[in-house]
C-alpha cells in the first residue's frame, strides 16, 4: 500500500456523521482524540521531516451507537505565523527555517539569536495529555496547547518554564487512580547544571468552582544530574510502578553546544542528536515515597528507547517492558525524501527492527556475589549480574520483534499485565497489521485487512470489567482500496475479532498518538 506522507491533509472542522457497519457495545460512550502531523508545505516551502508537519487533531465522538467525526488544525502560534507569512518561518527539529533574503540585517540578527538560545515551537503534534481536568496537545518542547477535545478548538498556550525550569518535556506522562499526573523534563545548563526533573501535577479538587491552570500546583518530586553537562540524554517516555519511577538515560544525546550553533552552520537541530554506541545505558530507579534515587546502579548495553510499555513490582524486583532499537535510524527513516524514495522503489523492508524487551531489576544487592544472577523470577530469562565494581549489569529478555506504539489496558498501569496491543511495523514505515501480544505465553494474534494501514491501537476497558482484556481496541485505518472510505476499526478485546467499522466521508491521516475520554469525563 502507498501512503503519501508529505501531502497536505484536509481538515473537517464541522462534525460529520459517520456510518457504523457492525455492532458497537452499548457502554462505549466518549471521544477518541488523536494527534499527528498533517500540513507539510506552506507556500513554496516544505518541511524536511514527517514529525515536523503542523499538528492536525481529529476525533471520533461515540454516543448511543452513533458516531461523528471532525478534524481541525491546531491554531498554534507556529501555524498562524507560517500561514500569515505563506512560508515556513518557525523552525522544527528536522527543519531549520531561514529568514527571507529580503529581510533587514537587524531582523536576521534577531532570528539568529532566537536560534542560539532556542525559543521552541508550539506546534504540538505528538500526543494528547491531561493535566487536572484539562486536555492539551503536546510535543516535547516547553510549550503545550490547551484544546477542547470535542470541538477541537485551540485554547490557551502554556509555557512549562513559567512553573518549572525545563526546556524539554515528554509527551507520555503517567496517571494514577487519584487523577494526579506525573511527567519529566530536562533542564539545560540552568545555573551551570543540566538535569532531569520528575514532577507531579495534582488532580483538580472535586467541586472546585474555578479551574486555574493545573501547572500552578506542580510539585517537583526529584531531580537527577545529567552524566554530561552539555549532552543530555534524549528520552520520549518513562516507566512508573506503585512505588517507583524508571528513567532510562540512554546514549542518544543532544549536543547543546552544536545545537546553539546549528542555525549559523545551516543545519537542523536534529543533526545535533547523536547516538553513542560506545556508552552504556544507565537505568535510574526513583523511590516515589522518599523522592530519591535508589542507591543501586543499574546499566545495560547501548540502545535507544522511545516507548515504555509498562512496569510493575514483583517479589523484590522492578520489571519493565520497553520497545528498543539498536541506534537512532528510526528518526532518519522519516525524513520525507527518504519516505518518497522508499515508496518509489517499492521497498518492502525497513532499515529498523524494533524489539519488545523485558528488563528485571532486583531491588537489593547487599549479599550478592560477584558474577551472580540476582533475578529470582522463574517466568523470565532476563538477568541482572553483580559486577566487581558493585554495579548491576542487566540483560533483557526479548518477547517480540517488529512491533511499536504499545498500548495496554491502562487500569493495569504499574501492575503486572498480560496483554499488549501494538502495530506490526517490521516490513515498512506503514503498519499493515495490529497485534495482541500475550506476554505470558509469548503468543500473538494479528489482525489485518488488505491494502490498509493502521494507527496506534487504543484499548478502552469495559466499565466494571473483571478481566484485563475485557473491552475494545480502537484504531483508525487508512483504506487504500479504490472507492472505499477510511474508517475507525473496533475490535473485541478478548477475541481480537472485528465488531464494527465506522466509515467517514473524509480523509484520515497517519498520526502519532491518541487518548480516549469517557463520556462522563468530557469537558
Amino acid at each position: 500500500m502507498h501512503y503519501d506522507y508529505g501531502r497536505n491533509k484536509s481538515e473537517c472542522p464541522e462534525p460529520i456523521k459517520a456510518e457504523v457497519k457492525g455492532s458497537l457495545p452499548h457502554w462505549l460512550q466518549g471521544t477518541l482524540v488523536r494527534n499527528g502531523s498533517g500540513l507539510f508545505s506552506v507556500g513554496e516551502s516544505s518541511y524536511n521531516h514527517w514529525f515536523d508537519g503542523m499538528a492536525l487533531l481529529h476525533n471520533f465522538t461515540i454516543k448511543h451507537g452513533e458516531v461523528t467525526y471532525r478534524s481541525r488544525y491546531l491554531r498554534s502560534d507556529t501555524y498562524n505565523s507560517n500561514i500569515k507569512a505563506n512560508r515556513i518561518i518557525v523552525s522544527e527539529m528536522g527543519t531549520m527555517a531561514f529568514p527571507d533574503s529580503s529581510k533587514s540585517v537587524f531582523s536576521k540578527v534577531v532570528t539568529f539569536l532566537n536560534h542560539t538560545i532556542p525559543d521552541f515551537t508550539d506546534n504540538c503534534a505528538g500526543n494528547i495529555i491531561k493535566y487536572g481536568n484539562d486536555y492539551y496537545a503536546t510535543s516535547e518542547t516547553n510549550y503545550i496547547r490547551k484544546i477542547d477535545p470535542v470541538t477541537l478548538e485551540t485554547q490557551d498556550k502554556l509555557d512549562y518554564q513559567k512553573y518549572l525550569p525545563v526546556n524539554l518535556v515528554t509527551s507520555h506522562p503517567h496517571y494514577d487512580k487519584e487523577g494526579n499526573t506525573y511527567n519529566m523534563g530536562t533542564t539545560i545548563a540552568d545555573k551551570g547544571k543540566t538535569k532531569y526533573i520528575i514532577f507531579k501535577v495534582p488532580a483538580t479538587e472535586k467541586g472546585a468552582s474555578e479551574r486555574p491552570a493545573a501547572l500552578k500546583s506542580v510539585e517537583i518530586l526529584c531531580t537527577l544530574p545529567c552524566r554530561s553537562l552539555f549532552s543530555p540524554s534524549y528520552y520520549h517516555s518513562f516507566g512508573m510502578t506503585e512505588n517507583y519511577i524508571i528513567f532510562i538515560e540512554q546514549p542518544l544525546k543532544l549536543d547543546i553546544l552544536k545545537m546553539a550553533t546549528a542555525y549559523l552552520r545551516g543545519v537542523n537541530w536534529a543533526s545535533c542528536l547523536k547516538f553513542h554506541p560506545e556508552d552504556d545505558t544507565l537505568i535510574h530507579i526513583i523511590d516515589r515515597k522518599t523522592k530519591k534515587e535508589v542507591s543501586i546502579r543499574y546499566h545495560t548495553g547501548a540502545m535507544v528507547v522511545y516507548h515504555h510499555v509498562n512496569a510493575f513490582e514483583e517479589d523484590g524486583h522492578v520489571v519493565f517492558d520497553v520497545i528498543t532499537y539498536n541506534d537512532n535510524s528510526l528518526y532518519d527513516m522519516f525524513y520525507l525524501d527518504k519516505l518518497k524514495q522508499q515508496a518509489a522503489s517499492g521497498a518492502t523492508s525497513s532499515p529498523v527492527n524494533p524489539m519488545y524487551k523485558r528488563f528485571v531489576l532486583p531491588l537489593t544487592n547487599k549479599v550478592a556475589e560477584t558474577g551472580k544472577d540476582l533475578v529470582n523470577l522463574n517466568y523470565t530469562t532476563a538477568s541482572t549480574v553483580k559486577e566487581k565494581d558493585g554495579k548491576l549489569l542487566c540483560q533483557p529478555e526479548v518477547l517480540c520483534e517488529g512491533v511499536e506504539v504499545p498500548r495496554i489496558n491502562y487500569n493495569y498501569s504499574g501492575q503486572k499485565h498480560r496483554y499488549v496491543y501494538l502495530n506490526v511495523v517490521g516490513m515498512s514505515s506503514l503498519a499493515t497489521k495490529i497485534t495482541k501480544l500475550d506476554v505470558q505465553t509469548k503468543q500473538r494474534v494479528d489482525w489485518t485487512s488488505e491494502n490498509c494501514a493502521f494507527t496506534e491501537p487504543v484499548f478502552v476497558p469495559m466499565p466494571g470489567a473483571s478481566e484485563e482484556d475485557e473491552g475494545v481496541i480502537l484504531t483508525s485505518v487508512i483504506n487504500g482500496n479504490p472507492g472505499e472510505s477510511d474508517f475507525l476499526l473496533v475490535l473485541e478485546g478478548k477475541s481480537f475479532k472485528e465488531m464494527a467499522r465506522i466509515y467517514v466521508n473524509a480523509e484520515l491521516h497517519i498520526d502519532m498518538h491518541g487518548f480516549f475520554i469517557p463520556q462522563n469525563d468530557e469537558v
